[in-house]
């Protein structure tokens, strides 16, 4: 393969399209630009792979958005970084970034970039961020949609609201939806502990209550399906559904030493046996902004606050109290789910009378990660909305 090739072939990797579509204009005017372009820069430092295509694009966009004055070149890379499966959301935050660095002005000029091919792409708004103070500390909720009935979201331990993006937006349709983060993660890290289940469910009402919501669909994920269940037995009359994804009604021996395993070990060692447990081999594989986004808030988190979650969710006691709950319930379990098994949910579903079972195929413990659309599909059959 001659260099020219080599070229083309790393333009055609790295940005989606092809080269001659691409320069068509550069190529009429000087084909002799063309080349130095395709041979010097894409056949030569840019067709290695000591840095990945996502890295060469986050690092290409920030530059040239840095440079300022070439908006259509900036263009053209926050599309290339779209199809290296750079979300829409680490693209704004890269703007932020730049801020810091080449200031507000062209960091703004790259948001209003950004934006343009966002909306140029079909993708749909980020959802309008709240701060909200609760009783002990201040926290971050996610809204998506302005009318309808309401749905609020409980994530998993180890991550925050934005395990739920993925969703959010088929759940907005006809809906609120609100995601928050718990004590102890994302804008909610560092809240006073220790802290108990009672605790997390008190929250749960909190941030219901700083939207005037009396009544919502409750969902909750994992540790998030705990404090679902812990704020229905405590205010079943605020349950307008409930959903519980890949979660359990009573604790695992193994919680106690995943807690003191974060203090001793450090949270490097929590990534493997994490990460295994909650995604499958193909998309550690791959490893795709679900798998980055999980990895990345693990090996941030304070093992203080991994501790005392893992602690407070030891702690859970709701197995058989939603006996007599008055309310539509699904139970949502993943296929390959090797933590909250199909025999524990089955088990969870068989203790609420009535509760419908579902199981997701080729699914692991991650649902709203790994496998999106499937879940999203489950929960808006079974969530009232106004159609």
């Amino acid at each position: 393969m001659d260099r020219d090739e080599r070229g083309r072939r790393a333009y055609e990797g790295l940005m989606g399209v092809r080269a001659e579509e691409a320069f068509d204009d550069v190529r009429r005017i000087s084909s002799q630009m063309y080349e130095t372009v395709l041979d010097g820069a894409f056949g030569g430092p840019l067709a290695r792979a000591e840095l990945s295509r996502r890295d060469r694009e986050i690092a290409s966009t920030a530059i040239v958005a840095s440079i300022g004055g070439a908006d259509r070149r900036l263009a053209s890379h926050v599309r290339a970084a779209l199809h290296q499966g750079v979300a829409p959301h680490e693209l704004l935050a890269l703007a932020e970034h730049i801020a810091v660095y080449a200031g507000f002005p062209r960091a703004l000029n790259a948001l209003d970039v950004v934006q343009e091919v966002l909306q140029e792409a079909g993708v749909p708004n980020q959802p309008e961020l709240h701060r909200v103070k609760l009783a002990d500390h201040e926290t971050v909720v996610a809204q998506k949609g302005d009318h309808g009935p309401a749905v609020i979201l409980s994530h998993s331990l180890g991550v925050d609201w934005r395990m739920w993006e993925p969703v959010m937006e088929r759940l907005s349709r006809g809906r609120r939806v609100f995601a928050y983060d718990f004590r102890g993660h994302g804008a909610a890290a560092g809240a006073p502990r220790p802290f108990s289940m009672d605790d997390l469910a008190r929250d749960m009402g909190g941030v219901l209550d700083a939207f005037g919501v009396d009544r919502a669909s409750v969902v909750g994920l994992s540790m998030g399906g705990g404090i679902a269940q812990t704020f229905a037995v405590h205010s079943p009359e605020r349950i307008e559904s409930l959903a519980l994804l890949a979660t359990t009604d009573h604790p695992f021996p193994s919680f106690e030493g995943r807690a003191r395993s974060g203090e001793v070990d450090g949270m490097e060692a929590q990534i493997v046996p994490t990460l295994t447990r909650w995604f499958t081999a193909p998309a550690l594989a791959t490893n795709e902004w679900g798998v980055q986004y999980a990895r990345e808030l693990i090996r941030r988190f304070d093992p203080a606050d991994w501790a005392a979650a893992w602690r407070a969710f030891k702690d859970v006691d709701v197995q058989g109290k939603l006996a007599a709950l008055d309310a539509p319930t699904l139970v949502l379990v993943g296929e390959e789910d090797y933590s909250t098994t199909p025999e524990i949910m089955s088990g969870v579903a068989e203790r609420i009378p009535g509760s419908t079972y579902q199981v997701l195929p080729g699914t692991p413990h991650m649902q709203t990660l790994e496998k999106p659309d499937l879940v999203a599909d489950a929960l808006d059959r079974f969530l009232p909305a106004d159609r």
